[in-house]
């Protein structure tokens, strides 16, 4: 009997291998420590009702005074039912109850590597079900016969679009969620510039004419679900991510313990949250969207500055702002300059005529680099991105034909001739005297050309109706922040409280020099007048 009961306590072949894929993720640790917590001890299994609270979003309060012109009250209702449906889709059986191989099961279905496209097929099937519990009518339709890896039909119509990139929003964030606390009002970012990108690259929008807004679009544009693959695909990859690492967060925080996980809950900062962003380039609706297009630290980065509730957090990362720190490049360098890490450089311009209103009629571009600006009069950089930001979210990447990244050039110290005057100014992409987009040193113009002058980044238009021309337009206003993470500000503040430093010494004058009667040049004059025939050594 001894050896029937070791063999029957040996793991099943399914057990193995899907603890085998558990650890390729890395997860395995906190699983086996979340199953413990969540588990009745005598059944070793989980109740489903208890996943159903444990993979529900904290009750907030979600403000939704946003500049959208479309009614977003339907949003509300879909949040009480996502871990309802995580659960049911992930860990469901007969006897509702869920063992340690369903567990692991569930997760891997969700977490395993696989292709981006059939995560995001899987993100269509959680939000397709939300939105059937509450009630609200969604255009998706997913094929029966393969459950795993079916296809997916239907459409979107701009508030379905609105919607969905919400509640990808609200999974990404689950975690900051949970320390802001119950009850607190939140803003949600403003995506309208995500919605205008996919309906322009799917081709619902005939040019860039219409791209100011969603009001030009009107309400009963839709695009197809398949359009709308490639372009979250290629646009933010990050997206198909969003419910995986929600489900990851969850299995973390269950991992510590229940009962801490609630009380992390309960003991979060409450209080209310506006879009209080909105003067800023950077919004919370452009750093998620930015986010999403990068991995690791820096996304992370950039994900925290996508969260109202961490707003000071990302003040904290605000090196420079034209409007107040002064604009030009001379004052851009004081500031910027011995910051060694990622960057993200934002600038708005104006193509309104002056009839018109300027601000309704605003682009913004940014441009991320990995490893700050330095003083050169060559190009120089290992990696950057470009991004128009504003109306329209488009990502230029690298294409690996040429690296003329970055150029940022001061006036020479020292008056020097130079036959031939290398431009002064902040330069991206293209050819010296023939740059891709160029600011100049007063911070007051910039010139982008079309993207046949460039190899170094991919093509693609940064503003609306561009042309083959160079676009000349006033530089608005500037921002610089900072995502190196905290190692990177310290050796940054180090590096200014240096020059500080120096600078305090170079101004002090050392008065004994001109205290010596000696040295004095009245003592000269008078040596000169009394013997003029002298002859003096000069010491050197």
């Amino acid at each position: 009997m001894g050896s029937a009961a070791s063999t029957d306590r040996r793991p099943s072949a399914e057990q193995q291998e899907q603890e085998s894929l558990a650890a390729s993720t890395g997860s395995l640790t906190f699983l086996k420590s979340a199953f413990a917590n969540l588990s009745d001890h005598q059944s070793q299994s989980i109740p489903l009702s208890s996943l159903y609270q444990s993979l529900s979003i904290p009750s907030v309060t979600l403000n939704l005074t946003l500049p959208s012109p479309h009614p977003t009250s339907n949003f509300s209702l879909l949040l009480p039912h996502l871990g309802a449906a995580a659960a049911d889709f992930l860990f469901a059986t007969v006897n509702d109850t869920t063992d340690w191989t369903t567990f692991l099961r569930g997760f891997n279905r969700c977490c395993a590597r696989m292709p981006a496209s059939s995560s995001l097929i899987t993100l269509y099937r959680i939000f397709s079900d939300v939105c059937r519990r509450a009630g609200i009518a969604c255009g998706l339709e997913f094929d029966l016969e393969d459950a795993d890896d079916g296809k997916v039909r239907g459409t979107f119509g701009l508030n379905d679009m609105l919607i969905f990139l919400w509640f990808c929003w609200v999974m990404e964030q689950s975690s900051r969620l949970s320390m802001w606390g119950k009850g607190g009002e939140l803003a949600l970012p403003d995506l309208n510039h995500l919605v205008l990108s996919a309906f322009l690259a799917c081709g619902e929008v005939g040019g860039d004419e219409s791209v100011w807004g969603l009001d030009g679009l009107g309400e009963r544009k839709i695009v197809a679900v398949q359009k709308l693959n490639g372009w979250i695909l290629a646009t933010l990859p990050g997206l198909a991510s969003c419910f995986s690492q929600f489900l990851r967060e969850k299995i973390r925080s269950f991992a510590v313990s229940a009962k801490s996980s609630v009380e992390s809950n309960q003991s979060g900062c409450t209080g209310s949250s506006t879009n209080c962003n909105d003067s800023f380039l950077l919004t919370f609706g452009r750093a998620w969207a930015i986010s999403l297009t990068e991995k690791g630290t820096l996304g992370e980065e950039l994900s925290a500055a996508s969260f109202p509730g961490l707003l000071d957090h990302k003040l904290n990362n605000l090196l420079y702002r034209s409007s107040t720190h002064g604009k030009g490049l001379s004052r851009f360098w004081s500031i910027v300059e011995g910051y060694h890490g990622p960057l993200l450089f934002l600038f708005s311009g104006n193509l309104a005529d002056s009839s018109d209103d300027k601000s309704s009629k605003r682009w913004v571009v940014g441009v991320l680099t990995e490893h700050g600006f330095q003083n050169s009069d060559i190009f120089y950089g290992t990696s950057a991105h470009l991004y128009a930001i504003s109306p329209v979210f488009r990502v230029l990447s690298p294409t690996g034909k040429e690296k003329n990244f970055l150029y940022s050039h001061l006036h020479p110290t020292g008056r020097v001739y130079e036959a031939n005057p290398k431009p002064v100014g902040l330069a991206f992409g293209g050819t010296r005297g023939n740059e891709r987009i160029f600011i100049d040193e007063d911070f007051s113009r910039v010139v982008i050309r079309h993207h046949a002058v460039d190899k170094t980044y991919q093509h693609g238009s940064l503003i609306p109706n561009q042309g083959y021309l160079p676009v000349e337009a006033s530089l608005v206003e500037a921002e610089v922040w900072g995502f190196g993470g905290s190692s990177a500000k310290e050796k940054h503040d180090t590096f200014k409280k240096r020059e500080k430093l120096f600078t305090e010494q170079r101004r002090k004058v050392d008065m004994k020099t001109f205290g010596s009667w000696e040295d004095s040049p009245e003592k000269m004059m008078m040596d000169m007048v009394s013997d003029p025939n002298r002859v003096q050594r000069e010491d050197r």
